[in-house]
């Protein structure tokens, strides 16, 4: 495997804390999902479906935001600093709601806003790891740096037990501990990538329109708009998926049998197995897109997500046959998070800390508007039959998206990208 080409080149310090940096960033990003049904039976009158798919999303749609924000940061005054910076502002606000407590809505909501600078981590820890790095590299680099998102596992398996044992609010201050560990370990390792190897060329507001304006990046908006805002919308969703639909009949694992809280970790466990999928076969999606290309790649991983989609929405009723399409639909999502990280960087070298912001920002967006989706799909309909075929149908467009602007990217700027197109 090209891991093992790794050695020798780059710094694997620095990748390491790219990866630990963003692992834990993505633990506390979506930290309110698994804590959803916990919530809504604490906060005076309850959350409607609708509100809890808000709560959701906020951190979600606040982290695509600031990855823009961060990406231009990543720019002017370097990685490291970026991230200490942003990090810091994580730690505060988990320390802050864990001391002082979140009582209403609009308390969940603004804790929310803070945790987007921990999903926005995506816009520093990816550009410092791959500047260390050759092109031809950057998808298996990229994949690992960006396999990070295995944290939100992390909540699904952990958040609810914590919750059940010691209240949902003190799942904020073991988040602050654990993040305030990694930021003192990523000040430590992380370095910033020479000039030898990588020379920084601080961009302009200018700059951001500039790129605005290629229709590439909207193409690259666009498809990961698809593949990582279907992962975090539906990894932050997916509790409460499980919870509406299944909690009642998830067979021996059910309310009948463990009884309502005891059914909430378990529903935790099996999300936490759909997510591990896409998180941790992200670096497989950079790999087979590095061998065969990342055009390819994407044909075979949306495709297999738009068919499994709609397969659950019509044809899944069981407990157990959704989570082995959950699985299926997750896994795909996190290899096409790796294949789109193979393409970006070959098109957008010169200007990947600004790109990953953008692009990064459009995952983000991509997910508040799905988990937003199927929150007020759930209140509308009693179900979440129109969320899918929606989120299907959206997956087809990229497919014809991909389609269209191939043979242009391999005729083009893929002649000279260094990888395959």
């Amino acid at each position: 495997m090209a891991i093992s080409e790794l050695k020798g080149k780059g710094d694997w310090k620095t990748l390491l804390a790219a990866f630990l940096y963003f692992d834990f960033s993505f633990m506390v990003w979506l930290m309110l999902g698994p804590l959803a049904q916990e919530i809504t039976a604490d906060i005076e009158g309850g959350l409607s479906a609708g509100q809890i798919g808000t709560m959701i999303a906020v951190p979600i749609f606040a982290g695509a935001l600031l990855r823009i924000v961060l990406g231009f940061g990543v720019d002017k005054i370097g990685p490291k600093k970026t991230a200490i910076i942003s990090q810091t502002i994580v730690v505060s606000g988990l320390f802050y709601a864990w001391i002082f407590g979140l009582h209403s809505y609009e308390a969940l909501l603004t804790i929310g806003f803070i945790l987007g600078f921990a999903g926005a981590s995506f816009a520093v820890a990816l550009p410092q790891a791959g500047q260390w790095y050759p092109p031809h590299l950057q998808g298996v680099v990229l994949g690992i740096a960006g396999a990070g998102n295995i944290g939100v596992v992390i909540d699904f398996l952990f958040a609810p037990k914590i919750a059940e044992i010691w209240g949902w609010q003190a799942v904020f201050g073991v988040g602050g501990v654990l993040s305030l560990i990694i930021l003192i370990t990523y000040i430590f390792i992380a370095k910033d990538a020479p000039e030898d190897v990588y020379k920084p060329r601080p961009k302009k507001l200018a700059d951001y329109g500039r790129l605005l304006k290629d229709k590439d990046t909207w193409w690259f908006n666009l498809f990961y708009a698809v593949s990582f805002g279907g992962f975090v919308g539906f990894a932050g969703y997916m509790k409460v998926y499980l919870m509406n639909e299944y909690g009642v009949d998830m067979g021996v694992f059910g309310t009948e049998y463990l009884g309502e809280e005891n059914v909430k970790v378990v529903a935790g466990y099996f999300g936490a197995l759909c997510i591990f999928a896409g998180a941790i076969l992200r670096p497989v999606g950079g790999y087979v897109a590095d061998r065969i290309g990342g055009v390819k790649s994407l044909y075979f991983f949306y495709g297999a997500v738009a068919i499994l989609a709609l397969v659950n929405a019509f044809l899944v009723t069981d407990f157990y046959l959704a989570i082995l399409v959950l699985f299926l639909i997750m896994a795909n999502l996190g290899m096409a998070n790796g294949a789109v990280f193979q393409l970006v960087p070959q098109r957008f070298g010169a200007d990947i800390g600004i790109m990953t912001g953008i692009v990064g920002a459009a995952g983000g967006l991509g997910g508040s508007a799905l988990a937003t989706m199927l929150g007020y799909t759930k209140e509308a309909t009693d179900g979440y039959t129109i969320g899918f075929v929606v989120f299907a149908v959206v997956v087809i467009f990229a497919i014809s998206g991909i389609t269209f602007v191939k043979n242009r990217w391999r005729t083009t700027w893929g002649v000279q990208a260094g990888g395959k197109i």
